[in-house]
């Protein structure tokens, strides 16, 4: 992405529960944005899906 300007304030990730979605996480924490509560977690059948939210503070 571009400049900080560019990147929402809110954010939610979604993805099987795997590396993948851990170095997602990671970038996002990276680029500044926090953990919004608790990951959720469910099985569609096939695998295990997570959901990750977060948050990137503004200075006021």
């Amino acid at each position: 992405m571009g400049e900080d300007q560019e990147l929402p304030r809110y954010r939610v990730l979604t993805g099987p529960d795997d590396a993948s979605f851990c170095w997602r996480v990671s970038e996002a924490l990276d680029l500044g944005y926090e953990l919004h509560g608790s990951p959720s977690v469910t099985f569609n059948g096939d695998r295990v899906i997570v959901a990750q939210a977060l948050i990137r503070r503004q200075d006021v």
